[in-house]
């Protein structure tokens, strides 16, 4: 709730401004806050986002309030979601009455995996990013995440006599939802899923020999080049009535270079 201001005390931000230039984005970026985040039916996840929120300012006002900025994010009490994301916009523009405004977020998320052969959990970490926009009456809510994962080179494999290089991968796939479908809501796990089942193997955080020996011949048997995760993933994005547009970059940390291989497809606007 906005706290009234001690008296006599002014509010220099409210003054006007001669050079009458409105400004596009002016806010606050870094701002580290304890959160919880629900994906899909699943229960909420304590985590710790990083928070960059901004609104436009108009020609004739001076400055923004940056409290209410802040303020915005401590008086979050319910567990923040994907679907969520409008309605933490449309508090934030309503708390600095403003017309045009944006929130964006990152922070580690967690899935418990089983290990392939021994069945042993291990917890997984993926960089997640979530954005709401609301620019000139249009508004657009996506979200990113990074998913790490096993490549082994198709042409490394054909010409060695034994062997082939590999290396782990970052697939970062950013999706922008049609209106919720609640029949079938865009989940974190689900695109973690098609990342890991395009790669030549997933990760674990945990793995006995037994399951080692299963990523290394599943890796072998499965050759990617970058240009086959992109193309993978963004076969089936194409085909998926729930995104209005999408982005598929991979980024392959070579074994045998000093640099990485890099695709990335982008479809939509």
């Amino acid at each position: 709730m906005n706290r009234p201001e001690a008296p006599g005390i002014p509010d220099v931000q409210s003054c006007s401004d001669a050079r009458e230039l409105a400004i596009d984005r002016v806010g606050i970026r870094g701002l580290r806050y304890p959160m919880q985040f629900a994906d899909g039916a699943d229960p909420p996840q304590a985590t710790v986002g990083s928070f960059n929120v901004y609104v436009a300012l108009p020609a004739q006002q001076k400055g923004t309030h940056m409290s209410r900025l802040v303020a915005v994010i401590d008086e979050m009490r319910e567990s923040l979601s994907l679907a969520g994301m409008s309605a933490l916009l449309d508090t934030m523009l309503q708390r600095l009455d403003a017309e045009n405004g944006r929130i964006e977020i990152e922070f580690p998320w967690f899935m418990r995996k089983a290990a392939p052969v021994s069945g042993v959990p291990s917890m997984m970490d993926y960089e997640v990013k979530l954005s709401a926009d609301h620019t000139g009456g249009k508004r657009t809510i996506s979200a990113t995440v990074v998913v790490p994962v096993m490549s082994l080179c198709p042409s490394s494999k054909a010409i060695s006599d034994y062997g082939a290089h590999n290396q782990r991968s970052h697939l970062k796939l950013t999706v922008r939802p049609r209106p919720a479908d609640d029949d079938e809501p865009v989940s974190l796990a689900k695109l973690v899923a098609i990342a890991e089942d395009e790669a030549s193997c997933e990760l674990y955080a945990l793995l006995k020999r037994a399951d080692e020996k299963y990523v290394t011949e599943r890796a072998y048997d499965r050759p990617r080049f970058v240009e086959d995760l992109v193309r993978g993933i963004a076969a089936r994005m194409v085909s998926d009535s729930r995104f209005d547009a999408f982005s598929v970059a991979a980024e392959n940390f070579e074994s045998i270079h000093n640099h990485s291989a890099y695709a990335e497809i982008v479809r939509g606007t």
